[in-house]
């Protein structure tokens, strides 16, 4: 026996066409992002007790560069650098230098990346030879990883750094 309501409907038609709604998302999203405000002084914090501090981010330019706008983290950090930008990509570690040039610094010890992301973040960061903090966000236990720390926030990171001045 067949339905013929529309929760068993095959197939359904959009009103608009899928780009159309793809590019309309992608100017929202920097409006949909916040920066919670203890991140906020924790980079306050980490700028005071002499930490030069950068986002580096893989991403289209738009997006990354409007999240950063309207947060208000352009502001609270020395530097960036967006792959799309750039073009270079993290894992790469141009990206890392870019940034570091940017922040009038070159890589030396005690210098750190943060990151959620283990083949770009951690094994980047590792690459450029800087130490690393990976935020597992939940990707479950047993992940193999060679990051120096391993917390579940943004704010334990920053802690270690304050511990390392």
């Amino acid at each position: 026996m067949r339905s013929s309501s529309p929760r068993h409907a095959s197939t359904s038609l959009l009103a608009e066409p899928v780009d159309e709604l793809w590019s309309r998302y992608r100017r929202r999203i920097p409006h949909l992002v916040h920066c919670r405000p203890e991140v906020m002084n924790g980079l306050s914090r980490l700028r005071a007790s002499g930490w030069w501090v950068a986002i580096v981010t893989n991403g289209t330019a738009d997006n990354q560069l409007g999240k950063i706008q309207r947060t208000g983290l352009a502001e609270a950090v020395d530097a960036y650098a967006l792959s799309g930008v750039e073009g270079v990509r993290k894992p790469d570690t141009g990206l890392f230098e870019i940034a570091a040039e940017r922040c009038g610094v070159t890589f030396m010890a005690g210098a750190w990346m943060i990151g959620d992301h283990l083949v770009a973040d951690i094994g980047g960061g590792r690459a450029a030879g800087l130490r690393t903090i990976w935020i597992d966000r939940g990707t479950g236990p047993g992940h193999e990883h060679d990051a120096d720390h391993v917390v579940t926030d943004v704010l334990q990171a920053m802690e270690i750094l304050h511990a390392e001045r």
